[in-house]
């Protein structure tokens, strides 16, 4: 998923969810005929919310594996600085095809609300700024 269409995505959330249905939804996600999609996504978390925003971060990622929309590896997330005052998140992490992000049941939709919520836009970038992006395993000796 380009990151255009990832920002129209989370723009437009409350319309696919609200159009989707979860029997539905979950066929589709599962689509084998459709390849994983490894991302990385970039949280430009809001100062003093961070320990809330772990919290969903945490039962976002909790309802991804229980609705088997993720790979369960990899899966990483980093802390840093993001400028004074400022802290980023980066999350890694693998859907189980490129169109599971489009076809989430809608009570996810409630959970990214919530992580929206709690991000903003910083040095040009989305509070949330979502990249496909290729796993690469370092050569053998």
């Amino acid at each position: 998923m380009r990151p255009v269409h990832i920002a129209i995505t989370f723009a437009l959330l409350s319309l696919v969810t609200a159009c989707s249905t979860t029997r539905l939804d979950q066929r589709d996600a599962h689509n084998t005929k459709s390849p994983p999609e490894s991302v990385m996504v970039t949280y430009h978390v809001k100062p003093g919310t961070e320990a809330e925003f772990q919290h969903v971060l945490a039962d976002v990622w909790a309802f991804y594996r229980k609705e088997r929309l993720v790979l369960a590896q990899p899966h990483l997330i980093a802390r840093s600085d993001d400028g004074p005052g400022n802290t980023r998140f980066v999350e890694i992490f693998t859907w189980v095809s490129h169109s599971a992000p489009e076809h989430v049941p809608a009570s996810v939709g409630k959970l990214w609300d919530q992580m929206q919520s709690l991000c903003e836009p910083r040095n040009g970038q989305p509070g949330i700024d979502i990249s496909e992006i290729d796993l690469v395993t370092p050569p053998s000796h």
